[in-house]
């Protein structure tokens, strides 16, 4: 497994990550979680993502549960969550960064991990209506009183977060590292743009997330959806769009023909394409079966693969094609 430094922070990260996100509870029981999770450090992977709203709150309590019995020494894994949507409906419990929701929030992942700490916590989404100076001393705080070690942000507008590191500066405060941004070969504005100055000026942290496209990425919809995926999950219809969208199918099947002259999987190609940019301090995978662990663990082997030569077939078939298929 190769490492890298988590932006400018001393802390490494593996470079391919096991994240929760649509498969813990909903298709990955606690002993299913075990096994996903003990393949995965077995291969070197030290980081395990989580949110507080993935499942409302049950996927934090099945790795916690997993944590618990598989035992590893608690110095040897990273552990996220990620706050800012809520798990329940109170005008101060959802879609908001304030002191209140930040502090009770953590409370409550700490207790549905059962854990002392999280080692990264994100805020998950961009507060529009709090002062962001409100959320940076928040987050300060929750570091300071132990509950976790680093703090991030996900999906923020590269502006507020330019903002958020401006204000921890000028009060000696425990500033934001890391980013967590979507990004995969149908999805680079942000982080090859947007994100520029992030990485040039302030050495900002990425781990991302849906580098297989949320599974678009595997060939496993060219056909249709698969009635155990998770395009034909209840509550995951807007996934749909995403997986049955012509234009980017016709992209996965000529991606899939270049990995095939090459001798590699697609998920290998694209796993390996994402790890390409420097910037990217870990790829977040996501598996419902071990099976699926250990392919992607195996994506490393491959990087010798993606030459200059075939970066460049990559860009022919992807660069210049452009389509929002999140919403």
């Amino acid at each position: 497994m190769e490492y890298r430094f988590l932006g400018k922070t001393g802390l490494q990260v593996s470079a391919l990550s096991l994240g929760s996100w649509v498969t813990f509870h909903l298709q990955v029981d606690v002993d299913a979680a075990i096994d996903c999770m003990n393949a995965a450090y077995a291969a070197g992977v030290n980081f395990f993502d989580n949110a507080e709203v993935y499942s409302g709150g049950k996927s934090e309590e099945v790795m916690g549960a997993a944590l618990k019995k598989l035992g590893w020494r608690r110095s040897s894994y990273l552990v996220s969550t990620k706050i800012y949507f809520g798990i329940n409906e109170g005008v101060n419990e959802q879609n908001t960064l304030n002191r209140k929701r930040l502090i009770e929030a953590i409370n409550g992942s700490l207790q549905r991990f059962d854990l002392d700490y999280v080692d990264l916590i994100y805020c998950h989404r961009a507060d529009k209506t709090t002062p962001i100076e409100e959320t940076v001393w928040a987050m300060h705080n929750i570091i300071e009183w132990g509950k976790a070690l680093y703090w991030g942000t996900s999906e923020w507008p590269a502006a507020d977060i330019v903002a958020a590191i401006e204000i921890a500066e000028k009060h000696h405060l425990h500033k934001p590292v890391v980013e967590q941004p979507q990004y995969n070969l149908f999805w680079r504005e942000r982080m090859e743009k947007e994100y520029d100055r992030l990485f040039r000026d302030y050495c900002y942290g990425a781990t991302v997330f849906s580098p297989l496209g949320a599974g678009l990425l595997t060939t496993k919809y060219l056909n249709g959806i698969p009635a155990d995926s998770r395009g034909a999950l209840q509550g995951y219809e807007w996934l749909r769009k995403k997986f049955t969208d012509s234009e980017a199918l016709a992209k996965v099947r000529a991606l899939g023909s270049l990995a095939g002259e090459i001798g590699i999987s697609l998920p290998h190609l694209a796993l390996n394409w994402v790890l390409k940019n420097p910037n990217v301090s870990s790829a977040i995978t996501g598996a419902s079966r071990v099976e699926q662990v250990h392919d992607n663990m195996k994506a490393l082997e491959a990087a010798s693969k993606l030459t200059p030569d075939v970066m460049t077939e990559i860009e022919k078939i992807v660069g210049t094609w452009k389509k929002d298929l999140n919403d």
